[in-house]
């Protein structure tokens, strides 16, 4: 009998490691399009750099294709040599398809302490990237208003997904009249669930409409979907994005 419940514990640890990893290499669903599967071709084909005041980089992109050091498989890493020193806004990329409401799937891995990056919800919203910190500045943030529910993060070195529902603000007669909203799960533990995001941060070097009204004039525009370069090596891989009916 204690035979069988060692091996039923093993089959348990097994089943529970597995349900954990879930968030990781989730296909695309349907009507789903796949924009970087960690290939320099996916990467060409479906990005460019964001062309904001701050751009000091030029195509063809130069963030790097990699091999991941977890599983040996290709990943394209955010360090872009115009982005040296966290020059925010010098090498961004950013799809070149635009949205509204959407949802979408990425997984990055920070390869070393102190890793940064970002990614921006139509160009405008960043939901942080940084590790080592859990601030309002820190990892799985909406940058500078709401602090996770849920610390999920598994460390430098480890693969991550971010799991994003996002809303467009809408408008009516040309104003504003909701702002935009975001759920986001974290390896698969909710840690924001339809929070309003105030304004854009970070001036404007950092998205679309960052320096129109100290941010807060947000326009009635579809982004794309941006990864921040600022000199460091985050990894990523498996980025896709449905577009959604309001």
């Amino acid at each position: 009998m204690k035979y069988l419940l060692f091996f039923i514990g093993i089959l348990c640890s097994f089943h529970g490691i597995a349900q954990q990893k879930s968030y990781l290499g989730t296909p695309p669903p349907a009507g789903a399009k796949l924009y970087l599967d960690g290939s320099k071709e996916s990467l060409h084909a479906h990005w460019t750099y964001w062309n904001g005041p701050r751009l000091s980089a030029t195509l063809p992109i130069k963030w790097p294709e990699m091999i991941d050091p977890v599983e040996g498989k290709k990943a394209i890493s955010s360090n872009d040599p115009a982005g040296a020193g966290g020059k925010y806004g010098a090498a961004d990329i950013v799809t070149k398809d635009e949205f509204r409401d959407f949802q979408a799937h990425i997984e990055f891995l920070v390869l070393k302490e102190g890793g940064n990056s970002g990614v921006y919800l139509q160009n405008r919203y960043e939901i942080q990237i940084l590790d080592g910190d859990y601030g309002l500045h820190g990892m799985a943030a909406v940058i500078n208003e709401k602090l996770p529910d849920v610390q999920a993060y598994t460390g430098v070195g480890t693969w991550n997904a971010y799991d994003i529902y996002f809303q467009a603000a809408t408008f009516e007669g040309g104003k504003l009249k909701d702002k935009a909203k975001v759920t986001v799960y974290f390896n698969g533990v909710k840690i924001h669930d339809q929070v309003s995001i105030q304004q854009v941060w970070g001036g404007p070097n950092s998205g679309l409409d960052g320096g129109n009204e100290g941010g807060k004039g947000i326009t009635d525009r579809p982004g794309g979907l941006k990864l921040q370069a600022e000199g460091h090596d985050v990894l990523y891989r498996n980025i896709w994005i449905k577009a959604l009916n309001p």
